[in-house]
């Protein structure tokens, strides 16, 4: 992992478990990872060839160009990708790890940039992990977008995530790029953590703002979530 919030969302996660292999979907609250909000999602991964969104942050759907809430996942990965995909997030759900996944992330238009997305497995009620809390970063300078959404990923590395040794200190990362045009917007202590590489155009919509995505995650309080 490069990017010091998915640092924090792993420490995060790693926190809320007590001491369980992962920790449950209601155990998450939305005012501890207040800052990266907007960038977080829920994914439903029961299958993992087809996992969709069950929730997601404002600004990530803003990079996105449209409302991803129960849209499918893999919907803009190129083919080879997504049935890599499809096999990583199986992996990492049996292993019960985080994951972190390396990827190029293009515009209609062909600009470019570099996206961190972490996806650390979440259970929902009793039995095995389905889903992930994850969050997607940009690394590198989202003007190259030229203001237009994120259309196109391809899959360029894997790293499954564990914590059974302290991890060097991180490079310092640069400051956040300048929001790339009106319709993007710019985004805001590392957990020991070890990473080991694991082989194996709707239209756009409006969005009121981070507190939507809290609010969301408030409704779904213990004994409250559906699926």
């Amino acid at each position: 992992m490069k990017h010091k919030n998915s640092h924090l969302l792993v420490g995060y996660w790693s926190r809320i478990r007590r001491g369980r292999d992962v920790p449950d979907q209601t155990d998450i609250d939305p005012r501890a990872i207040k800052r990266m909000l907007s960038y977080v999602f829920i994914l439903d991964v029961e299958d993992p060839k087809r996992p969709v969104y069950r929730l997601a942050g404002t600004s990530l759907c803003e990079r996105f160009g449209f409302e991803l809430k129960g849209t499918g996942f893999l919907a803009h990965w190129e083919a080879q990708s997504g049935a890599a995909l499809a096999s990583l997030l199986k992996q990492a759900l049996d292993l019960k790890q985080p994951i972190c996944l390396t990827s190029i992330g293009a515009s209609a238009d062909c600009g470019m940039v570099e996206l961190e997305t972490v996806l650390a497995p979440v259970s929902f009620g009793p039995g095995k992990p389905t889903r992930f809390l994850g969050m997607i970063q940009i690394m590198s300078d989202a003007t190259q977008l030229g203001g237009r959404p994120i259309a196109f990923q391809r899959l360029a590395a894997s790293q499954l995530i564990r914590e059974d040794e302290p991890m060097a200190a991180y490079s310092t990362l640069p400051p956040p790029p300048p929001p790339p045009g009106p319709m993007l917007r710019s985004h805001p202590k590392a957990p020991h953590l070890r990473l080991v590489v694991s082989q194996d155009r709707p239209a756009v919509m409006r969005f009121d703002g981070e507190e939507i995505m809290e609010r969301i995650f408030e409704v779904f309080s213990p004994g409250t979530f559906a699926s």
